[in-house]
């Protein structure tokens, strides 16, 4: 008994439709994704990073960057401490000896000289003044020497006191002047010895604030970087998509058309795909023609 099959067939320009779309499909996936050009790419550290990265890989040099200026207060405070020696030499009762003239004395037994010939002159004047009053060699010349002799010792004891304590004065004031001189300059060796110390204890956080500024700003680099890198990545791979987006889209239309539906087309193309959803992306559309095809073996 012959058996009579009727086939429902679409339009012959659906068929062509269909067609096309195989050969299309067929020539686009016959060569695989370059996929090198839209691989996930990692930047490299920046200078800054690195930079930081090698300081912090000498981070015992840094912290004993102190190390110098612990050394130069030790110099300070070893100036300072013979400056200290030389203030105690221009100290105590025997100091003034040092800044005492040397020709003190030799001017001080001229003076006494004057001072004698001065004397010796009144009392020669004390025996004229006897003789012309008849009384030379009497008791009254003799109590006029007497009182002269003691008034004129007594002078001349004051006047070498006044030049001994004026030699005294200002040798104790040059003595006095060379101690502060000495105090003042051990105290600025001080001075410096402790800015040196406070430099030391400064010196390794200023290291490590350094560090940690060139490893921030390295960061923000690299992150630009990294940011620059997936953008032409994604372009890469949204160029390298384009040719099954539109195959999509057309298996859609025809689809629509085949059925008398309206046509739905979802983009099977997302920012920043991982590899997982690129290769099942990559799956459904290849599925999807297929079914638009009606399930026929275009290959």
């Amino acid at each position: 008994m012959a058996v009579t099959q009727t086939q429902a067939l679409p339009p012959q320009y659906v068929e062509d439709l269909q067609k096309d779309l195989g050969t299309q499909l067929t020539a686009l996936t016959a060569a695989p994704l370059d996929t090198s050009k839209f691989a996930p790419q990692v930047a490299g550290q920046d200078a800054l990073q690195q930079q930081a990265a090698t300081m912090a890989g000498t981070q015992g040099q840094g912290i004993g960057a102190f190390q110098p200026y612990l050394t130069q207060a030790g110099a300070y405070d070893t100036g300072a401490a013979q400056y200290g020696t030389a203030a105690g030499n221009y100290s105590g009762p025997q100091a003034y000896q040092q800044f005492q003239s040397p020709y003190q004395q030799d001017i001080i037994n001229a003076t006494l000289a004057e001072y004698d010939t001065q004397a010796a002159q009144g009392m020669t004047g004390i025996g004229q003044q006897a003789a012309m009053s008849g009384n030379l060699g009497g008791g009254r010349e003799g109590v006029m020497r007497s009182q002269y002799q003691n008034k004129s010792d007594m002078n001349r004891a004051l006047l070498q006191s006044g030049l001994l304590q004026q030699g005294f004065t200002q040798s104790n004031q040059l003595a006095n002047q060379a101690f502060g001189q000495q105090m003042n300059l051990g105290n600025q060796q001080m001075g410096l010895s402790q800015n040196q110390q406070g430099l030391a204890s400064l010196a390794p956080s200023l290291y490590q604030g350094d560090i940690s500024t060139l490893g921030s700003v390295g960061s923000a680099q690299q992150a630009q970087a990294q940011a620059q890198l997936d953008a032409q990545r994604e372009g890469n791979r949204l160029e390298a998509y384009e040719p099954y987006e539109r195959l999509g889209y057309q298996q859609s239309g025809i689809a629509s058309i085949a059925s008398g539906a309206p046509g739905q087309y979802q983009s099977t193309v997302t920012p920043n795909p991982s590899p997982l959803q690129q290769a099942m992306g990559v799956a459904s559309l290849g599925y999807g023609a297929y079914k638009g095809l009606g399930g026929k073996n275009i290959f």
